[in-house]
């Protein structure tokens, strides 16, 4: 019978994947089956689908059934993505210090940008946007750093894909509103926020870049409009950018030819 919320096939497959893990010198299907509960006929399919997909292997010598190698690829892209946390939180803590103001690491996701993580403002009345939080890219800062830094047909395609959703007054209404922007953002390299996405928060942004010279993703310092005026953004928008391209240097990361 399939649990409630999920989808029975998947939820066996993955209950596999992990008895694999806990058997690095290979488990026979006849054990394996019997540890996760399931005919050693059903185990043999999914295994057979896990192998397909190069998540599991079966060593015909021993008949053993090992864990694949796309399983290690996955788990080095899980351990590469925390890394990029674990080093962009040093600059999060400094930009924090530096502004008293909440930082924030966000990447683009299919038109969003995903708030991945925080280091908080001490103030009492602070901009909080938790981890996992989302924004349409053009109502965000961090967006709007990202995707200056694409070519003029990609940025197209994103908003054709990707239609404005204005939130607020602020918010940008139109396409020659946007590459008005864009234009802004390529030439001083950092975007802002300017009470965009909610009235009364503002926010800075620059890119952090890959070794590939990619657009990894971004710092931005956010805060209420009451304590970040207009006057003030530009000097906040140059020490983002500082401390963006330190990280970018710690990880090996390279700007872009045109982002220098």
């Amino acid at each position: 019978m399939e649990k409630t919320g999920t989808v029975q096939a998947v939820d066996r497959a993955l209950h596999l994947l992990e008895t694999l893990a806990a058997h690095p010198d290979g488990v026979r299907l006849s054990d394996i089956a019997r540890q996760v509960g399931l005919a050693p006929s059903t185990a043999h399919r999914l295994l057979t689908t896990l192998e397909q997909r190069g998540f599991a292997q079966f060593d015909t010598a021993k008949t053993h059934w090992h864990v694949g190698r796309k399983a290690f690829v996955v788990g080095v892209a899980y351990t590469r993505w925390q890394s990029f946390i674990a080093a962009a939180t040093p600059y999060l803590r400094r930009l924090r210090d530096m502004s008293r103001e909440t930082a924030n690491l966000g990447v683009l996701e299919d038109g969003e940008v995903i708030t991945v993580a925080q280091v908080e403002s001490r103030e009492i009345i602070r901009a909080i946007a938790p981890p996992g939080g989302r924004a349409p890219v053009m109502n965000s800062g961090m967006g709007k750093a990202i995707v200056a830094t694409w070519p003029d047909a990609a940025i197209e395609d994103l908003l054709a894909r990707h239609p404005l959703r204005p939130m607020t007054r602020h918010s940008l209404h139109s396409p020659e509103a946007v590459w008005q922007e864009i234009a802004l953002i390529r030439a001083r390299g950092y975007a802002f926020d300017n009470e965009e996405f909610t009235i009364g928060m503002r926010c800075v942004a620059a890119v952090v870049w890959s070794p590939a010279g990619d657009p990894v993703g971004a710092l931005s310092v956010s805060a209420l409009a009451a304590r970040l005026g207009e006057a003030d953004m530009a000097a906040l928008g140059e020490k983002v950018r500082d401390q963006a391209r330190a990280l970018t240097g710690v990880l090996g990361g390279t700007v872009s030819a045109g982002n220098a």
